[in-house]
């Protein structure tokens, strides 16, 4: 678990298909976000209580994602070996599907965890160069208006 991970993209086809989201797009963060919910809490989890979690996570910032999106992702991430899952029947109330983070899952986690930081440096230097494209300095604290004014378009 200790395996570092020294370069930004998979050497290999096989280390691709380790996590095959892993780089392809910053809207697939819904993944990492959901395995670390699920290492962090440990346990196995019903996908509602996934979907509440994730509001407070930094992908969403207090804001409910769109449970369907999800659940889609719990099921691709299935797939993948990166999670399994059950359904909970219990004698009253309505069953429940519980997911829980496979060995291979924390791995693919691990891997993002470098991914994410090389695009941080990615993101950074796409700052400078298109600062430089403008002819203006890099702003020194980044300051994303979409979520300053609540995400309302003007």
């Amino acid at each position: 678990m200790d395996q570092m991970w020294s370069q930004c993209h998979p050497r290999t086809d096989e280390e691709l298909l380790e996590c095959a989201a892993l780089g392809k797009s910053l809207n697939r963060l819904s993944q990492p976000t959901i395995l670390t919910i699920l290492a962090a809490n440990n346990r196995p989890m019903h996908g509602y209580i996934i979907v509440q979690q994730a509001a407070n996570s930094p992908m969403f910032g207090g804001r409910k994602p769109d449970a369907t999106g999800i659940y889609r992702a719990l099921k691709r991430m299935e797939e993948a070996e990166l999670v399994k899952s059950w359904w909970d029947t219990p004698e009253e109330g309505s069953a429940k599907r519980q997911f829980e983070l496979t060995e291979k899952g924390r791995l693919c986690l691990r891997r993002w965890i470098d991914a994410l930081a090389c695009y941080k440096m990615t993101i950074e230097d796409l700052r400078v160069s298109a600062s430089t494209a403008l002819g203006i300095d890099v702003p020194p604290t980044p300051y994303c208006a979409h979520a300053a004014d609540g995400g309302e378009a003007d």
